[in-house]
């Protein structure tokens, strides 16, 4: 296939990202996740094993979980797109990024955007209301490092007072 015909494939995609109207031309196989960090330089989204086994790449596609490497850009025409740098407003960090500090929640990082969003989901689906279901619901996502007695602890923190102040989910 030549340049001239990828250019032809392009289609158009309208969505909101990180609280910001975006409007595109993608290649309909171009991943979401590509989209994020090659189109828009929004890096914190992690290129882990690019098969949605280890959770990296966790965004807020209207507030739920999804692995940015199994979804196709396209596929979230209208959508509202929530990313680890779209968390933090008016230079105040997510109440889960400040539990996650104060915890000690990582060691090299690199899973971290992809288990905060996942954390952050946890959130607005209402379902984490125990250390084990907590466990569970952040079981897709990994921790080489093994962060994970941190990374819980500071969920069981943050997660009443997320709940509490409508943090969770992704923005409108």
């Amino acid at each position: 296939m030549s340049d001239s015909d990828c250019t032809t494939a392009s289609q158009p995609l309208e969505l909101t990202i990180n609280g910001k109207r975006q409007t595109l031309q993608v290649q309909p196989w171009l991943t979401l996740l590509d989209l994020l960090r090659e189109r828009l330089d929004l890096t914190g989204s992690k290129k882990g094993c690019d098969h949605g086994q280890c959770g990296a790449c966790t965004v807020l596609r209207n507030g739920q979980r999804v692995n940015a490497c199994l979804t196709l850009a396209i596929m979230c025409q209208g959508d509202s797109i929530t990313t680890i740098e779209g968390l933090a407003e008016d230079g105040r960090l997510h109440p889960l990024q400040e539990a996650f500090i104060r915890h000690d929640a990582f060691q090299c990082g690199y899973c971290t955007p992809g288990q905060i969003c996942s954390a952050v989901a946890l959130a607005s689906e209402g379902k984490a209301l125990s250390r084990a279901e907590i466990q569970e619901g952040m079981s897709g996502n990994l921790c080489r490092c093994g962060a994970y007695g941190n990374i819980v602890a500071a969920v069981e923190e943050a997660l009443p007072q997320m709940i509490a102040s409508d943090q969770g989910g992704a923005r409108p």
